[in-house]
């Protein structure tokens, strides 16, 4: 049975989390943790995770290591899990770039903000109903840090669906989105996923719980190998 490579882009942010977060699991099949900083590190990956971080950074850092555009590349065919500076990274669109303009890798098309709660927002957590982890009546905390906020799903009558995984139930939202009413609104949407593409706004890597690196690998990565 062949064994799953999961590259993590070792540049900046949380990649050490992940690394160990993935070290860890018990699955019937072996995965093998890949740090990638260079195109042979990403040339060896079947499946990629893009770390929380700076996403200005992260897309400088690529830049200047010939990564972009392989990463580009790599994201058509391959299944890839970007978390909050990660998951900016994936949209197909950003709000609140810094000044100079935000380059992004794309993947998933939504249109996305930055720290999209409020600059007063450093950080909070809230409990995550989700029906498709191991477990689904345990909630999942998740850790949002500067989070990034979807704003709308702009998928063309072409694309794959997009299926959503986890909402923010309203009562944990912040002050700044107050005015948020309706539960089915994008920006409560903190998980999605298209295809072989996955997107968290928070920090799954940040916790002890580990279901939603085992979520991306049973239905994102395992089913691509043969």
């Amino acid at each position: 049975m062949t064994h799953a490579v999961i590259g993590i882009l070792a540049l900046q942010g949380a990649f050490a989390e992940h690394q160990a977060i993935f070290c860890k699991l018990s699955l019937n099949r072996k995965i093998v943790v890949r740090l990638v900083r260079t195109t042979e590190d990403l040339d060896r990956c079947d499946a990629l995770v893009i770390p929380g971080g700076e996403s200005t950074t992260i897309a400088l850092l690529a830049r200047l290591s010939g990564l972009l555009d392989p990463l580009r590349m790599f994201i058509k065919s391959k299944p890839v899990w970007g978390t909050c500076a990660g998951a900016i990274l994936l949209a197909q669109s950003v709000e609140g770039a810094k000044k100079g303009g935000q380059e992004l890798l794309g993947g998933i098309p939504i249109r996305i903000a930055r720290n999209g709660w409020g600059s007063q927002v450093e950080s909070f957590e809230g409990d995550l109903q989700v029906e498709g982890l191991r477990d689904p009546s345990r909630p999942f905390t998740g850790v949002f840090i500067r989070a990034p906020v979807v704003i709308s799903d702009t998928t063309s009558h072409n694309d794959p669906p997009i299926e959503v995984i986890a909402r923010l139930p309203l009562h944990f939202l912040p002050s700044s989105l107050s005015d948020l009413k309706d539960p089915s609104d994008p920006r409560t949407i903190v998980a999605l996923r298209q295809g072989l593409h996955f997107l968290t706004t928070f920090h799954p890597e940040l916790t002890m719980d580990d279901r939603f690196h085992e979520f991306f690998v049973k239905e994102c990565v395992f089913p691509t190998l043969h």
